[in-house]
């Protein structure tokens, strides 16, 4: 029992030291950008995911520092697009960046996994009453967006809801996905790969993909998780993909969905930081460093109180900028995400733990070193 609490302990004194040397060395209040001349926009774009909780941090951070942060919720993909020609000065991306856009822009774009989220399955089956949650496995969810489980009283439906087998109606279902290229589907597809491997093959996984039922016409697609959530609210008999924040939000109905354990589970803060918990060790040590199998570790992760579809959301930016104004706004903007930030989390986003805070404050030091010569 004390050697735990002490490693957290040690962690925390750790991370608190980090913050104040940083907050003298990087952040301490600095005459050239207290008068710059204008207001100082720092522009950001990608993930629709993570896109309530930026617009909630960016509002307060503009109250408190006059710095406008603008962040466009273009997708994950569009959004590391403008980051790569430099249209924006930030991104933010549900997956990391693979192994091979690592490699390309290695010591130039920092990874900061800022914080957690959870991808989860929302439905529209009238009959069905608000306070039952519906079970689904990976396998089910494969089957249902290959078209192959067509109907919501498909016998395999009806076996992972004993209870409810004559509320579960005979109707066909109407599957809806993103239409634009999106983290949440790079998750989603990856999570259908991993439970479900058999069904659901390595091509299906991606950023967008071709839909295989949308050849039975059942398949409906959305732009951004608004527009899935929209989809599914007025669509009957529908089953969406969307994070978590937009499906608690709406006050959408949520799975509980099969893990890996083979109990289902609701998404939670508890069964997010499960989850979590058992990839720290595979974490890289430092922002600079290379992501990309973290994205696949976070899904159907062991433990019996894990949520299966959990990811960072994770903020790319370059480690040199160049302009001094630049890089202490984007500096002041990363420091309150990840110290006060952290304390007005909307519901659906979590806390990264400890460890992984203290990853993303390494980022500060190294872009006050950097000059973009872009």
């Amino acid at each position: 029992m004390k050697e735990p609490l002490l490693q957290s302990m040690a962690i925390i004194m750790t991370v608190l030291a980090l913050t104040i040397a940083l907050y003298f060395i990087v952040l301490a209040p600095d005459t050239r950008l207290e008068g710059y001349h204008g207001t100082l926009v720092i522009n950001g774009a990608g993930s629709t995911l993570i896109a309530p909780q930026i617009l909630e941090w960016s509002k307060e951070f503009t109250e408190k520092t006059g710095i406008v942060i603008e962040y466009s919720p273009t997708g994950s993909g569009a959004g590391r697009a403008m980051l790569f020609n430099k249209t924006v000065v930030f991104a933010v991306s549900d997956p990391p960046l693979d192994r091979e856009t690592y490699l390309e822009y290695r010591g130039r774009i920092l990874q900061l996994p800022i914080v957690l989220s959870a991808i989860v399955i929302t439905y529209n089956i009238p009959g069905i009453p608000r306070d039952i949650q519906l079970n689904l496995t990976g396998r089910i969810l494969a089957l249902i967006y290959k078209g192959e489980i067509t109907r919501w009283n498909d016998e395999r439906i009806k076996e992972a809801n004993p209870a409810i087998t004559d509320l579960l109606p005979d109707k066909e279902i109407v599957v809806v996905h993103r239409s634009d290229s999106s983290g949440t589907t790079r998750i989603f597809t990856g999570y259908l790969n991993k439970a479900a491997p058999d069904i659901w093959g390595i091509e299906l996984v991606g950023f967008s993909i071709e839909w295989p039922v949308d050849r039975s016409g059942r398949g409906l697609g959305g732009k951004g998780n608004e527009g899935v959530a929209g989809l599914v609210i007025s669509t009957p008999y529908s089953i969406g993909y969307i994070e978590a924040s937009y499906a608690l939000y709406a006050g959408m109905p949520v799975a509980r969905l099969e893990n890996k354990e083979g109990y289902f589970v609701t998404v939670s803060r508890e069964s997010v930081l499960s989850a979590v918990r058992h990839v720290l060790d595979q974490l890289p040590s430092s922002p600079l460093e290379d992501f990309s199998m973290v994205l696949d570790a976070l899904l159907n992760t062991p433990g019996s109180d894990s949520y299966p579809i959990v990811s960072f959301s994770y903020m790319l930016i370059y480690s040199d900028y160049g302009d001094v104004y630049v890089t202490r706004a984007l500096s002041r903007f990363i420091e309150y995400i990840l110290i006060e930030g952290q304390d007005r989390l909307l519901p659906g986003y979590y806390q990264p733990p400890d460890e992984v805070i203290k990853i993303c404050l390494k980022a500060l030091e190294i872009i006050s070193r950097g000059s973009w010569n872009g």
